[in-house]
């Protein structure tokens, strides 16, 4: 199949277009500088590339940018992934688009299913669900594929706790906002294996179980040799910030795993990827336990 990926040098991008080739796929690797999918002009850039399937990774994932400007997040999110599915539409191509669990209120006291109604509480959440509803309204051949709390690029949540804790003995860490930290490498061969289905539809697509940021946090501290330094726990409101991310929204998982596809436990998916050659790769800055989220 000819897949085109857009965000193809972002973490979850490239481990895409990395097990999409891997699967035999002919795959067009489309980085941000090479097409600007705000603007209405890439329906026609999109079109000229003739994919079978576009997998749609591209996203503004910094939940605080989004909340200081919301409607660039509108622009990118919503408007650019309106684009992408007028693009498929042209080619009678099927649309993956990569989606959140920040679409979700995080009031539910339990794992969000696939089909629970969606109500998101920040810009970055909003905007994602958009761009949902863009894709359902235009698409009947898509996969609507959300993600959590991705790790296994330079940048993130795990890799600043490993900097942070190199530098420091003590680290506060935020302890009552709980999700399902997913590995970028495990969500991409999910991800390839759900394309070759006929099975449309919403998908959660992350590690099983669930963590709180400072269970996260503890676990990559012990596997990275730093099980010395102290983390103080602290609660979100403790921690100012320009957006609000809903406190509990681990997504479970039952739609991909009636066919088959279900991802290992977040903890051993951690040690599987600080085990990895990127494992050094140097860490965003951040002074505490948040991050940009998909």
């Amino acid at each position: 199949m000819r897949a085109l990926v857009t965000g193809a040098g972002g973490q979850l991008g490239s481990e895409l277009v990395r097990a999409l080739r891997a699967a035999g796929h002919q795959v067009i690797a489309l980085e941000r500088a090479a097409c600007d999918l705000s603007r209405p002009e890439c329906v026609g850039q999109l079109v000229a590339l003739e994919p079978e399937l576009i997998v749609h990774a591209a996203a503004y994932t910094d939940v605080d940018g989004c909340a200081r400007d919301p409607l660039r997040a509108y622009r990118v999110n919503t408007l650019g992934t309106h684009y992408v599915a007028l693009a498929c539409q042209q080619l009678g191509a099927a649309l993956a688009y990569v989606s959140t669990n920040e679409v979700f209120p995080g009031d539910a006291g339990r794992a969000y299913l696939e089909y629970d109604r969606a109500r998101p509480i920040n810009a970055y959440g909003q905007s994602k669900w958009a761009g949902e509803e863009a894709v359902r309204a235009l698409l009947p051949r898509h996969f609507i594929c959300r993600v959590a709390w991705l790790f296994g690029g330079p940048r993130g949540f795990v890799r600043t706790m490993l900097r942070l804790a190199a530098e420091r003995q003590e680290l506060r860490v935020v302890a009552d906002e709980v999700g399902s930290p997913t590995y970028t490498a495990d969500v991409a061969q999910a991800l390839t294996r759900l394309i070759a289905t006929p099975y449309y539809g919403a998908y959660h697509l992350v590690n099983e179980g669930q963590a709180s940021r400072l269970e996260l946090a503890r676990a990559a501290l012990a596997l990275g040799g730093y099980e010395h330094v102290q983390l103080q726990p602290i609660r979100q409101a403790e921690f100012p910030r320009a957006s609000t991310p809903p406190l509990y929204t681990p997504l479970a998982n039952v739609a991909a795993a009636e066919l088959g596809i279900r991802l290992p436990p977040w903890d051993e998916a951690l040690a599987a990827c600080l085990a990895a050659p990127s494992a050094a790769s140097t860490a965003s800055t951040s002074t505490t336990a948040t991050s940009t989220n998909l």
